[in-house]
């Protein structure tokens, strides 16, 4: 009996110890106890050993009776199952005193807001020559067609629904990599790799396969020790991984950017403290802090988690007991967010409601994508899917479907830009709705292109007169009419090279005479590529 009691002891261990090793393979917890994957990850093993032994004290037991030995006082296996319920019970206790209950201030400051920041300052006037007018369905469909018109690959990959919008040496894209078409598949190809990636220009529509000289041999679609995230925990067992985004350099080198997280307690307060950047085709990596990461890397933070931290700012500013019951200044992001690219970096934006409201902002937030720097703009106006379906409606017989808005600053105003598609994902009709005012909107066929669907929205809402003018004299070059929807614009240079546009509704009058070489003294809201001019006075 004791030989049975300790030959069942040790394969009850063995069993265990494999159990663990399999399990620890097939799932890689991240070894961290601020991680919950890690705490289920001890808890099966306790489940599996006190089951293995509680079933070997039940059988020398069994053997005991029959057998008439006398009883051996047995050992304390059951407590083991009550480890399990103890752990659990400690990190609720734990949680409960880290939560917003008893550290408001904390939730409150986890992302710094500018509330002091212009919209017109920090938002270049649009250039609708680098505007990511493709949405990520519309994106999906170019790299699938794509990917359709390559025969030798198309029955080996798949296309990765990654579609990662990043700035590219100034050029606004998505990215994806292709993905391994199942497990046959893997096995013929794993030797040379994923063969390249798909790249889609936002702005004019062009997608490529881009073809890689060698190919990449981890991916999320890899089995084994080619799985991506299996390779990443490996390497790094103790890190906690976020996001996994596909991004490329500034070469067109193709890596995978994974943010590391940290926690409060046990899954509570994220936050991002660096990204590990992986390289798929070497299977090299080298980990950053977040003030290290490399420029060309833009999605460092993930857009969950700076809506999750912006909400708790908008929450807990006045406390945790305000956010429930008086809830004064409580505010919250809309259910929808968007992209914005400038200077090299990929913004989000989402727009800031009430949380008693439903149908209107008290203005936005954008968040630097990379470094986390947010700007709040007290911008009040109609919520973003109030603009959608104010678009819509101008062409509800159509039956046509609204993408999310881009907010974009056309003539120094806050201006939301939609694109309206028909059944088969095309973009049939570009639609600009005021921001402040989401009953000014003109919707535009896209077939005349957005500069001249920009052109009708400012005709038929007029130029904003309104705020501090600036002013300035020049010297006209290069003058030049155009009909715009019926009405009558003159373009012109400086002797800078500053362009110009003024409607004839400005001054009809003065504006016929004007010619090459007269000075003429101009007042306008704001810089841009090319200045909208809202008064004019000629000069002697």
């Amino acid at each position: 009996m004791k030989n049975l009691r300790k030959n069942g002891t040790i394969a009850s261990i063995i069993i265990t110890v494999v159990y663990t090793l399999v399990i620890y393979y097939w799932m890689y917890p991240s070894l961290n106890i601020n991680n919950w994957g890690f705490w289920i990850f001890i808890i099966s093993i306790l489940l599996v050993f006190g089951s293995l032994m509680s079933i070997l004290t039940l059988g020398v037991a069994v053997s005991e009776l029959f057998t008439g030995i006398k009883r051996r006082k047995r050992m304390g296996y059951y407590k083991i199952f009550i480890a399990v319920p103890v752990i659990i019970l400690l990190i609720i206790i734990i949680n409960f005193f880290l939560s917003p209950l008893f550290n408001a201030r904390t939730y409150y400051k986890r992302i710094t807001v500018d509330e002091t920041a212009d919209f017109t300052t920090d938002v270049k006037e649009v250039d609708f020559n680098k505007l990511p007018l493709l949405d990520r369905d519309s994106s999906e469909k170019l790299g699938d067609r794509v990917m359709g018109q390559m025969s030798e690959l198309v029955s080996q990959f798949d296309v990765s629904d990654q579609y990662t919008q990043i700035n590219y040496n100034d050029e606004i894209i998505r990215v994806t990599p292709l993905e391994y078409n199942g497990v046959i598949k893997w096995l013929t190809n794993r030797g040379k790799g994923i063969k390249g990636y798909i790249t889609v220009n936002s702005t004019t529509g062009k997608a490529k396969l881009v073809k890689l000289e060698k190919g990449m041999k981890y991916a999320p679609s890899g089995l084994f020790n080619d799985n991506l995230y299996r390779k990443l925990q490996f390497k790094y067992p103790t890190f906690n991984f976020g996001a996994v985004d596909f991004e490329i350099d500034n070469e067109g080198h193709p890596y995978w950017v994974a943010s590391v997280i940290k926690y409060a307690g046990v899954g509570l307060r994220r936050e991002v403290k660096g990204v590990v950047i992986f390289n798929p085709v070497n299977g090299k990596s080298k980990y950053y802090s977040v003030k290290d990461v490399p420029r060309w890397v833009d999605h460092v933070y993930e857009a969950d988690l700076i809506l999750e931290q912006v909400n708790d700012w908008g929450s807990y500013k006045k406390g945790f007991i305000n956010s429930l019951i008086s809830q004064k200044g409580v505010v919250k992001t809309t259910a929808g967010y968007n992209y914005l690219a400038q200077d090299d970096d990929v913004y989000l934006y989402t727009g800031i409601t009430s949380v008693i409201s439903d149908e209107s902002n008290i203005g936005f937030i954008l968040t630097n994508m990379r470094t986390k720097e947010t700007k709040f703009y007290g911008v009040a106006g109609a919520e973003e899917f109030s603009a959608m379906e104010s678009a819509k409606g101008q062409v509800q017989q159509m039956n046509y479907s609204s993408t999310f808005p881009l907010l974009i600053n056309l003539n120094g105003k806050p201006t939301y830009l939609v694109s309206l598609k028909d059944n088969a994902g095309l973009v049939k009709m570009y639609g600009f709705v005021d921001v402040e005012d989401y009953q000014k909107v003109v919707v535009t066929d896209s077939s005349k292109g957005i500069v001249k669907a920009s052109e009708a929205y400012l005709n038929d809402i007029g130029e904003d007169t309104s705020g501090t003018k600036l002013e300035k004299v020049v010297t006209i070059n290069n003058l030049t009419t155009a009909s715009v929807d019926g009405n009558t614009y003159y373009y012109f240079t400086d002797n800078g090279g500053q362009k110009y546009k003024v409607s004839i509704k400005i001054d009809k009058n003065n504006l016929p005479f004007i010619k090459n070489g007269d000075s003429i003294l101009v007042r306008y809201n704001t810089e841009g590529t090319v200045i909208s001019i809202l008064e004019i006075e000629l000069l002697d």
